[in-house]
């Protein structure tokens, strides 16, 4: 055998011996990390600016706004489009920052005070000795985009109850309420969460207008 041949095998195998470690370390390969595309939507209140250029009447309402109760498929932090009138989509990667419903009652709570008959606005659960003059019960059945005859929308709908506090509560007012529905280009989420914050504004300009005059 000459030099040559008896040193080939050896050559072969450190050769294979390369290959697979290179291949090993090409299976060991971490990938980059990737962009999260998450994004996150508030709504937002009236400025403090613009409360305090509302100055409430003397004697102005004392109101109690309970806990914003939601149809069962709002209680959900992804946005939702509804498709069709049984069919609905949540957004995986566009989320409310904060459960909707505590999102709604801050914003319903400052837009009520901007309001100029109301004084004071509690939310539950209410201070034990502060008397109100009337409770506000809102129930939120649509708060999302739709899409509806090929063009898509801001849709919010509600049932709006105030009654009288104290140990004899009645009811004094009770109606539903339906923003107008609002063109939305169905992509810009930004824009949705916009929409649907006027939607919330809108609603207490309603429950402003439904509550009675004080005795």
């Amino acid at each position: 055998m000459t030099h040559s041949n008896t040193h080939r095998p050896r050559q072969l195998t450190r050769l294979a011996a390369l290959g697979l470690l290179a291949s090993l370390a090409g299976c060991n390969v971490i990938p980059p990390p990737q962009d999260d595309s998450t994004r996150y939507f508030v709504l937002s209140a009236p400025s403090l600016e613009a409360q305090a250029s509302q100055v409430p009447a003397q004697g102005g309402l004392r109101l109690g706004l309970r806990a914003i109760k939601l149809d069962g498929y709002l209680k959900h932090r992804s946005m939702i489009v509804r498709t069709g009138p049984n069919e609905v989509r949540f957004e995986d990667y566009r989320l409310w920052a904060e459960p909707i419903d505590a999102a709604i009652s801050r914003a319903l709570r400052s837009s009520l005070l901007a309001a100029p008959a109301v004084a004071q606005v509690f939310v539950e659960p209410f201070p034990f000795d502060q008397v109100r003059d009337y409770d506000v019960s809102i129930e939120v059945t649509r708060f999302e985009g739709a899409l509806s005859a090929g063009k898509y929308e801001a849709r919010m709908a509600a049932t709006i109850e105030i009654s009288t506090s104290g140990a004899n509560a009645r009811v004094v007012s009770r109606r539903t309420f339906e923003a107008p529905a609002e063109a939305w280009d169905g992509a810009d989420f930004g824009q949705l969460a916009a929409l649907l914050n006027r939607d919330v504004a809108s609603l207490a300009q309603e429950v402003a207008a439904d509550i009675p005059a004080r005795d």
